[in-house]
């Protein structure tokens, strides 16, 4: 029977849920949390390696391994003949609480009033936006996650473990200022822009914290309260959120089936464009607008943003060139992404663009995050010179294209008065529901039967209500799900029906 004190420290030195640490690793993380919430004090002592090893299941020369390290890193410390303790100034020593301001009339300060202060807010724009606990809802057609079935961990893990052999780290370990990993720029200009058509001298690309960051740097070097700019109607949120933030003055540009609608365009100094998968009615520009729209930027004078969204998602037909690729007078500017369809979390995109604009941005982002992670750029050079982003781009593309099928179908389906029309590529469809639907209503519906959905609305600058759109993405939820996802999303259709009164053609079901 154990006693009391062994209890205890086997509930104090538990071993975290982190099963990508190590044994030693997670033991060495209980004792520091231990340490710095102030459950282990200093001067405490610890169980001797053979009684802590008896209690946790673990072999002492992992205890051993653990305590040494921790007394390297001045948590622990040896005593001769006494055992191992908490140092003394293992835990940093906090702050003592400061006494309140008090005024002249003996009343306490006040805190400032934020929101009187903050001159420009993107709090109340509406955004592409998930529950927080988005993860634990079986059905997500919503953009934000890795698939962890598709990863590709070994291949990732070789090149982060190559960045680290000591031969690498003066590729990546300086401060490079102002600059890039030139091993990534040069994959960059050597291999995936001329999959588009492509091609760049060096100083004309630059490295940004993905497509949003590019967003941003651009807004903040060109716009301004009295620059027109362009946006797809309906279309990214994000990049309307980014540039917003210089307050231009915003030109709806309406979208058709062919993609932007180019003999509509008013003028405009500026002009966002997704030719390659709209977002997020996922047309493609058709080769005839695109030379049209160039011709149209030389004689309006404007200059052309390119988001090449999606451009390596394709499943039918042959690639697009991208405007990029038919520029002749320098009036395109591409934004590209080089992590989006391995993980949106590692926040690797470009931007390509005539060397004097490049030149600015470089500065502009120097003074906002000095420059992407070197040892992640570094990494990812390699990814790319490996061959692993091609493989791993074959690999989402075939699964993605089972995903839309299998979508396709199960809307045919369940949902047979619903109409959307399969893409040429990317990883989503935009679907149009009956009149009476409005998208916004529907997806709160639908998180009751564990369904998440992207309400259309947030895609327009001023959306109509009802706005019966709404967008299925396909890259955080497995082949497996996809027809119970969309069944679930019927069933909230039928109780948004009943709710509202409207009759609805019957769903055809399997035998």
């Amino acid at each position: 029977m154990s006693s009391p004190r062994s209890t205890q420290w086997a509930q104090l030195l538990a071993l975290p849920d982190q099963p990508a640490l190590p044994l030693q690793g997670r033991l060495r993380a209980a004792v520091v949390q231990a340490i710095l919430d102030g459950r282990l004090g200093p001067g405490a002592p610890l169980p001797s390696s053979r009684e802590l090893a008896a209690l946790l299941g673990l072999s002492r020369n992992t205890i051993t391994s653990a305590y040494l390290q921790l007394m390297d890193e001045g948590f622990l410390e040896a005593r001769p003949r006494s055992g191992v303790f908490v140092a003394r100034d293992a835990r940093p020593v906090a702050a003592a609480p400061a006494e309140p301001l008090v005024g002249r009339s003996g009343q306490s300060g006040q805190p400032p009033d934020w929101s009187a202060r903050v001159l420009r807010s993107l709090l109340d724009r509406p955004t592409l936006a998930k529950p927080d606990q988005w993860r634990s809802y079986p059905y997500p057609f919503v953009y934000g996650t890795h698939d962890p079935q598709l990863f590709p961990t070994e291949d990732f893990r070789e090149c982060c473990a190559r960045s680290l052999a000591r031969s690498q780290l003066p590729h990546w370990t300086p401060d490079f200022e102002t600059d890039d990993v030139p091993d990534l720029i040069e994959q960059i200009r050597t291999r995936l822009l001329p999959k588009r058509g492509v091609f760049a001298l060096k100083e004309e690309i630059l490295v940004t914290v993905g497509a949003q960051h590019a967003y941003y740097l651009l807004a903040e070097a060109l716009f301004d309260e009295r620059k027109f700019v362009g946006l797809e109607e309906p279309g990214h949120p994000h990049a309307r959120n980014s540039f917003s933030m210089r307050n231009p003055r915003w030109v709806e540009v309406a979208v058709d089936e062919d993609g932007l609608v180019v003999d509509a365009l008013p003028a405009v100094d500026y002009l966002y464009v997704t030719p390659s998968h709209q977002s997020p009615t996922t047309t493609t520009l058709s080769l005839e607008r695109r030379q049209w729209l160039l011709r149209k930027a030389e004689l309006q004078d404007f200059v052309i943003i390119e988001d090449d969204y999606e451009a390596e998602n394709l499943y039918q037909g042959t690639p697009m060139p991208a405007l990029k690729s038919l520029d002749k007078t320098g009036r395109v500017i591409y934004v590209g992404s080089v992590s989006k369809s391995l993980s949106p979390a590692l926040r690797l995109g470009y931007i390509v663009a005539p060397r004097a604009l490049i030149a600015e941005l470089r500065a502009t982002r120097h003074a906002m995050v000095r420059h992407p992670s070197a040892f992640l750029q570094h990494a990812y050079a390699l990814f790319l010179s490996l061959g692993h982003h091609e493989s791993h781009a074959r690999r989402v593309n075939q699964a993605i294209q089972q995903r839309l099928a299998l979508a396709a179908q199960a809307l045919q389906e369940h949902l047979p008065d619903f109409e959307f029309r399969m893409p040429q590529g990317g990883a989503s469809l935009w679907v149009q529901a009956p009149a009476w639907v409005d998208a916004a209503e529907l997806a709160l519906m639908a998180r009751s039967h564990g369904v998440l959905i992207e309400a259309g609305d947030v895609f327009f600058a001023t959306p109509p209500y009802p706005c019966p759109f709404f967008r299925l993405r396909l890259s955080s939820i497995g082949a497996s799900h996809i027809p119970a996802g969309i069944r679930a999303l019927a069933l909230a259709v039928e109780e948004l029906a009943q709710a509202r009164g409207e009759a609805r053609p019957r769903a055809v079901r399997p035998h």
